[in-house]
C-alpha cells in the first residue's frame, strides 16, 4: 500500500514539473517572438520615418493623422506580414540556448520524448496562428483602408480614379459596358445596356453619358441614350435626354483601386470575389491570393515551428550560430516561395488556392524529414 502511495506522489510530482515545463517553454517562446517582433518593428518605424518625414513636412500631414491612422495600423500589418519569419527565428533563438545550457539534455533524460517537448511549441504556435488569422481576416483590413487613405494624401500614393472598357453581368441576362469611367465626378462615358431572352437580343440601350446618384444604392442617371426595343420582326426606337434607372452595380465594382483587396474583411473578400465571378468580372486573382494567403499562413506557424526545434534542439559544438544561420536562409528562402507562388498565380495560370499552399506543402516535408532525425 506504501509503494502505491509512492509511486502515485512520484507520478503526481512528474505531472507537476511537466506542466511547468510546459509553461515555462512556452513563456520563453513566446517572450522571444513578441521581444524580436518589437524590436525589429521599432527598428523599421525609424527607417520608415527617416525616408518619409519630407513628404509628411511637404503635405503637412497633421501629427495626430501621421500617429493613429498611418503608424498605428502600419504596426499590425507588418507585425502579422513578418509573424511567420520571426516565429521560425525565436524557436531557433531560444531552443539553442536551452541546448546549449543543457537543458533539453535534462528533459530528455526524465524519460520525456522529442514528441512530448514539442507540445508547447506547437501551442504556442497555435497562440499565434489563431490571433494572426483574427488581425488579417478582421481588423488589419479596417486599419489598411485608414493607412491607404493616408498614403494617397500625404504620400503622394495616388488612388485609382478611372477605368476603361468595363463589362460585367449587371442582372440575370442583363450586360453593361462603358467605355470610360472617372471617379472625381461619378461619371462613365459611351455605355451601353443589352437585355437578353433565350440568346436573343431584345432590348439595347446606348448613352453618352451616365452618372451614378450616391443618394441611393445602384441609382444611376442616363443620358442623352436611346434605346431600342427587338420584338420579334418589329423594332421600336425611344431617345430622350434624361432617365433615372435602376442598375445592379455600383463603383467599387470595377474601380479596383490600389491593393484594394487589403482593405476587405474575409466574409467581404469571399462575397466580393462571388459577385465578380458571377458578373463575369475576369481580374479578381489578386483577391483570391488574399483570400486563400489568410488562411494559409497562419498553417505555416506550426510547420516553422517543428522545423525550428527540430533543427535546434541539439547541441552543437560553436553555440548557436550555425542554427541561426540555417533559420533564417530557411525562413528567406519560405518567403522566396511564398512570393513566386503568388506571382504566378497572379500572372500564370496556377490556381491560386495550390500556389499560395506550395510553400506550406514544400516544407511541410522538410519538417517531416527533420523530425525523423531530430534527437529522441
Amino acid at each position: 500500500m506504501k509503494e502505491k502511495i509512492r509511486n502515485i506522489k512520484k507520478r503526481v510530482s512528474v505531472l507537476f514539473f511537466l506542466k511547468r515545463l510546459d509553461i515555462y517553454i512556452m513563456s520563453k517562446f513566446l517572450g522571444t517572438f513578441f521581444f524580436s517582433l518589437a524590436l525589429i518593428l521599432s527598428i523599421s518605424v525609424v527607417f520608415d520615418i527617416n525616408e518619409n518625414i519630407d513628404r509628411f513636412i511637404v503635405s503637412k500631414a497633421p501629427l495626430k493623422a501621421i500617429v493613429f491612422d498611418y503608424y498605428f495600423n502600419f504596426i499590425p500589418y507588418y507585425a502579422n506580414l513578418f509573424s511567420p519569419l520571426f516565429i521560425f527565428i525565436s524557436v531557433i533563438l531560444f531552443t539553442s540556448k536551452m541546448a546549449e545550457n543543457s537543458e533539453i539534455i535534462a528533459m530528455f533524460s526524465t524519460g520525456m520524448s522529442f514528441k512530448r517537448m514539442l507540445l508547447p511549441y506547437l501551442l504556442s504556435a497555435g497562440i499565434i496562428a489563431i490571433g494572426s488569422y483574427i488581425l488579417s481576416s478582421y481588423f488589419i483590413p479596417k486599419g489598411s483602408e485608414t493607412r491607404i487613405d493616408f498614403e494617397a494624401s500625404y504620400k503622394g500614393k495616388r488612388k485609382t480614379n478611372f477605368a476603361k472598357n468595363i463589362q460585367l453581368v449587371v442582372d440575370e441576362n442583363t450586360i453593361a459596358y462603358m467605355e470610360r469611367y472617372e471617379n472625381y465626378n461619378l461619371t462613365g462615358y459611351r455605355f451601353s445596356l443589352d437585355k437578353f431572352e433565350k440568346n436573343k437580343l431584345v432590348s439595347h440601350l446606348t448613352a453618352k453619358r451616365i452618372t451614378y446618384d450616391t443618394t441611393a444604392t445602384h441609382k444611376w442617371i442616363i443620358k442623352d441614350y436611346m434605346i431600342r426595343e427587338m420584338k420579334g420582326m418589329k423594332e421600336t426606337i425611344m431617345k430622350g435626354e434624361k432617365i433615372d434607372s435602376t442598375i445592379n452595380m455600383e463603383p467599387q465594382d470595377f474601380l479596383i483601386g490600389r491593393n484594394q483587396f487589403e482593405t476587405l474583411t474575409s466574409p467581404e473578400l469571399s462575397k466580393y470575389i462571388d459577385n465578380q465571378r458571377k458578373r463575369g468580372f475576369a481580374n479578381l486573382k489578386e483577391f483570391e491570393v488574399e483570400y486563400y494567403k489568410r488562411i494559409a499562413t497562419p498553417f505555416a506557424a506550426f510547420i516553422l515551428t517543428i522545423i525550428g526545434a527540430a533543427l535546434s534542439s541539439k547541441k552543437v559544438k560553436g553555440g548557436m550560430g550555425l542554427n541561426l544561420g540555417l533559420g533564417i536562409a530557411l525562413s528567406a528562402s519560405y518567403i522566396l516561395f511564398q512570393t513566386i507562388s503568388s506571382t504566378f498565380a497572379i500572372s500564370g495560370n496556377v490556381p491560386p488556392m495550390i500556389a499560395v499552399w506550395i510553400p506550406n506543402i514544400l516544407f511541410m516535408f522538410i519538417a517531416i524529414y527533420l523530425y525523423t532525425k531530430a534527437p529522441k
